[in-house]
């Protein structure tokens, strides 16, 4: 029992961190109908940028937190402004070709920077280890993941369904021509959301850097997982990807555990089995382009 309570941790800890990577996917590609294949790019400068400030300059952790947040969002809104706009209006084919190309010039840039070896963030103290409850180990740094990822979701929630940021967002991506008719400035809405999704992206990145390691193909070993939430969850909703995450999660962590040889494959099985029985996700629906 107490080995299941301890993979169960593990897992909602882990499914926390997924979707914190995938949720600006979901955005991006849910709400503003755009496939960001570069999504997990943002992810590794988030990634990067609190690893430079916390182990090379010192700063304090939870400091550099907001910073690799900032940081992705800047980048995010400057190729936006430059490159991504030009894009919304084209075919998903083009938009999949053009992210993926970003993809492999950000990994090319990144090992030329920094190298090619994978590096972690050194936490304080006050996060390392773990501590027992009721014959449960709870590691630390995966329970203030836990914690923050469940307060991010909330916000989340709550901006896009009761702000009326939510509202404008909803009516630019329904119909952009009348959102501008009713004094909706439709390119300054997109411009905020996309770079909304880069900075969580960037955040992810920075909170998974010491689990699950960061070096330049961070965007290419973990895109499958993004695509995977996003589409088992369901696009269409922020409630999708993220009872997907804490599901796959625990799965992918169980499977690891219970049965080494075949743990990796876990993850698409359920992947396969929830597709068949609901073809649009969870909470997918389909929608006309």
């Amino acid at each position: 029992m107490t080995s299941i309570l301890t993979n169960l941790f593990d897992g909602v800890a882990y499914g926390m961190l997924l979707f914190v990577l995938a949720c600006g996917l979901a955005v991006t590609l849910g709400l503003m109908n755009f496939v960001n294949l570069a999504h997990g790019a943002f992810a590794m400068a988030g990634g990067y940028v609190c690893m430079v400030l916390v182990n090379r300059m010192g700063w304090p952790f939870f400091a550099a937190l907001p910073l690799a947040f900032v940081s992705a969002a800047a980048i995010g809104i400057v190729l936006e402004r430059t490159l991504y706009r030009h894009l919304y209006a084209r075919s998903h084919l083009d938009q999949v070709l053009f992210t993926i190309g970003l993809t492999f010039m950000s990994v090319a840039a990144v090992d030329y920077i920094q190298g090619s070896s994978r590096v972690f963030i050194n936490l304080p103290a006050a996060l390392q280890g773990q501590f027992d409850l009721f014959g449960v180990g709870i590691g630390r740094y995966r329970l203030m993941i836990i914690v923050i990822c469940g307060l991010l979701t909330i916000g989340l929630q709550m901006v896009l369904a009761k702000t009326r940021f939510g509202s404008r967002l909803r009516a630019a991506v329904d119909d952009p021509r009348a959102a501008s008719g009713l004094g909706i400035n439709v390119p300054q809405v997109f411009a905020f959301t996309f770079a909304f999704g880069c900075g969580l992206a960037g955040l992810g990145g920075a909170l998974s850097a010491e689990i699950l390691g960061l070096d330049p193909y961070f965007p290419l070993k973990f895109m499958i997982y993004f695509l995977i939430v996003v589409t088992v969850g369901g696009s269409s909703s922020i409630t999708g990807p993220f009872l997907a995450s804490l599901l796959l999660g625990i799965g992918d962590v169980a499977g690891k555990y219970y049965v080494p040889k075949m743990g990796p494959f876990v993850i698409y099985t359920m992947m396969i089995v929830i597709l068949i029985w609901r073809p649009n996700g969870l909470f997918g629906r389909t929608a006309a382009r």
